[in-house]
């Protein structure tokens, strides 16, 4: 609406009174197009806000047991937004029901004309003669001629509507009368119309006074200055509001070519708005050293908060949208992700890419429902301090919804997991989710080269964090390993990849793509043994 704004007012500023019709038309046309294309060159569009578990964590394995150490996935914790329809949604979608309907009555009252009054056809044009009526206007390749007007009149009139036909001015229309029932509360959108519709009549005018005599054309108009019926979406020839401004433009003398020279001013507006809104969308507010305070964009959730699933507050869920929108808009920045036992929080916080890792920081990439990619930080050390909270039956009903359709569905919403080799007897979800993470992690245990460490000169505890799909033909792909070594991180991929053919996940009665991510500890052999995990 702002870009709109300052448009129009270009426009009635440098444009409005020049007698470069069509491109004005033009401009209308485009600048409306471009009030809704720019603010997405540069910034991508909100998302909804979706749990950032996008991928079962799998349970650990440590090397060298032969069971798995802890029975339940250690995930990533969730934030569930509940989102209830508000009372401005509910209002937006009641406007757009009443335009439809305001839309559809006027459309049906011209096609009852077109079926009640008689036709001629005249090569692409359609002659509808209005019985009883003095009015004229066109609607597409229609044009519609009141009965009561005479041959003169007529013939004036019918040169004029021909352009508007042979022009397809009935799209320009609609184009902003769609735009109206969607932003039905937009102002500008009618002040757009208005503005397109007055154009519409300048460019028949200047067509038809060609043909005739100035005079008797004025007079036409002005005869007519009291029977005026307006529909948003069709070409009148006389309509009250508009006699004057006509007459005005037709007395006008053709502008110079030089003035077109104005057009250009779209090229500095539009470069301006696409340095304001790659500018604005990042919200650089600076510290008192002139760097960027990202502090602004770091929120927490309580400890007891995730425990109990309970509804976030409304300042938790702006922060959360915030720091969203930034990481969105700043991909040189990521997420962290650590846990605060002192205050028994959840923090997340905003570092740049460049920014050391701290020890016990390992990256998790997710994917979203629509294929792009989620990346942060994780603080491992502390996280078996985090208890997930246990999915409510609506927050899984609204997840399933929102992946309906989704090519790549996460683990927890999928409708049939994908099955290890030996879990096909299994009946229920849980008892193949079980089977399969202890299968998983016999098989890396049998087929990890332990080696590794020892000859890499590495000792103490190493985690491995591996991520990886399991595609719609069952087989493993996207493979990919974080590791203090690059020897662990190649062994780490080798060994998921060596995982046997699977039966593939299926959603919605199609077979998907389902994210893993598997927690590997490494112990190097002759060193301080892993201490037992509660």
């Amino acid at each position: 609406m702002a870009f709109q704004l300052f448009f129009i007012i270009v426009y009635d500023l440098f444009l409005k009174n020049e007698t470069f019709f069509n491109w004005n038309r033009a401009y209308l046309l485009g600048t409306t197009a471009l009030s809704f294309v720019l603010p997405f060159i540069q910034i991508e569009r909100f998302k909804n806000a979706v749990p950032q578990n996008f991928i079962i964590t799998l349970p650990e394995v440590v090397l060298g047991q032969e069971k798995v150490v802890n029975s339940s996935a250690t995930e990533i914790p969730s934030v569930l937004v509940e989102s209830s329809l508000p009372l401005w949604e509910l209002l937006f979608y009641l406007g757009v029901i009443l335009a439809l309907g305001l839309f559809l009555f006027k459309l049906t009252n011209i096609l009852i004309l077109i079926y009640k009054n008689p036709k001629t056809k005249v090569g692409k044009l359609k002659l509808v003669q209005l019985l009883k009526s003095t009015k004229a206007f066109s609607f597409f390749n229609y044009i519609f001629l009141g009965e009561h007007l005479n041959e003169k009149e007529k013939e004036s009139i019918l040169s004029h509507e021909i352009v508007h036909v042979k022009q397809n001015h009935t799209l320009d229309l609609l184009f902003f009368e769609v735009l109206r029932i969607v932003f039905w509360f937009n102002p500008l959108v009618y002040i757009y119309q208005n503005k397109i519709m007055a154009l519409h009549e300048f460019i028949a005018d200047s067509n038809a006074i060609k043909q005739q005599n100035k005079s008797e054309y004025y007079q036409n108009l002005l005869s007519q200055v009291f029977e005026t019926k307006h529909i948003s979406f069709i070409n009148p020839f006389f309509k009250q509001s508009l006699i004057k401004k006509r007459i005005v433009m037709l007395q006008k003398s053709k502008s110079k070519q030089i003035r077109l020279l104005k057009y250009a001013l779209l090229i500095p507006m539009v470069i301006g708005m696409l340095v304001y809104t790659s500018c604005s969308v990042q919200d650089k507010a600076l510290n008192q050293n002139g760097n960027l305070d990202l502090s602004q964009y770091s929120y927490s959730i309580k400890d007891a908060v995730l425990k109990s699933g309970a509804k976030l507050n409304d300042e938790t869920i702006l922060a959360k949208k915030r720091q969203d929108n930034f990481l969105d808009a700043n991909r040189t920045y990521v997420r962290w992700m650590n846990y605060d036992s002192k205050n028994a929080e959840v923090v997340y916080s905003v570092h740049s890419s460049n920014e050391k890792l701290p020890e016990g920081y390992e990256e998790v990439v997710g994917g979203r429902p629509d294929g792009t990619s989620l990346k942060m930080y994780v603080n491992f050390k502390n996280l078996p301090e985090i208890k997930q909270p246990k999915m409510q039956k609506k927050d899984i009903e609204k997840l399933k919804e929102e992946y309906k359709n989704a090519l790549e569905v996460p683990f927890a919403v999928v409708d049939e997991v994908p099955i290890f080799p030996g879990c096909e007897t299994l009946t229920s979800s849980e008892e193949r989710k079980k089977c399969m993470s202890e299968k998983i992690s016999d098989f890396v245990n049998r087929n990890f080269n332990t080696k590794i460490g020892t000859e890499n000169g590495l000792t103490g505890r190493q985690r491995i964090n591996v991520i990886f799909k399991i595609n719609k033909e069952g087989d493993i792909v996207g493979v990919r390993s974080r590791a203090p070594h690059p020897a662990l991180e190649a062994e780490a991929i080798r060994v998921i990849k060596s995982l046997p053919h699977m039966k593939p996940g299926v959603n919605n009665g199609k077979k998907v793509v389902v994210p893993y991510s598997l927690p590997i500890i490494f112990q190097v052999q002759d060193d301080v043994p892993l201490e037992k995990k509660e």
